[in-house]
């Protein structure tokens, strides 16, 4: 069974939005993490809406690689002090990233025919 690509953009979603707002749920000390959590959780929602809309929209691969920048993004811009802030980004960039890169490889694999 596989995961299906809207399920994959509904938690990359809502990963990047909880990202977007951690900053002020937390209200969190670390004014390094403000702007990558921000920028970041704002390209995961991009991609993913752009993707629900049906428009195209960005690959698995390139939700996956938001996701994983957000995950590294605690040690990257420094912020991995302020543990609300980076658990945040790794979480929702290890949530994201999993099943963007679940996603992608079920792309890459070819149906059944008979199914």
């Amino acid at each position: 069974m596989g995961l299906p690509r809207s399920l994959s953009d509904i938690v990359a979603l809502l990963a990047g939005l909880a990202s977007v707002l951690a900053p002020f749920i937390w209200a969190s000390d670390a004014a390094a993490a403000t702007q990558p959590l921000l920028l970041l959780g704002a390209l995961l929602v991009v991609s993913a809406l752009w993707s629900l809309v049906g428009s195209g929209g960005a690959s698995s691969w390139v939700t996956a690689a938001f996701a994983a920048l957000l995950f590294v993004s605690p040690w990257a811009f420094g912020f991995d002090g302020d543990a609300a802030a980076a658990w945040t980004a790794w979480a929702a960039g290890a949530i994201a990233l999993i099943v963007g890169f679940v996603t992608s490889l079920q792309a890459r694999t070819p149906a059944s025919a008979h199914s």
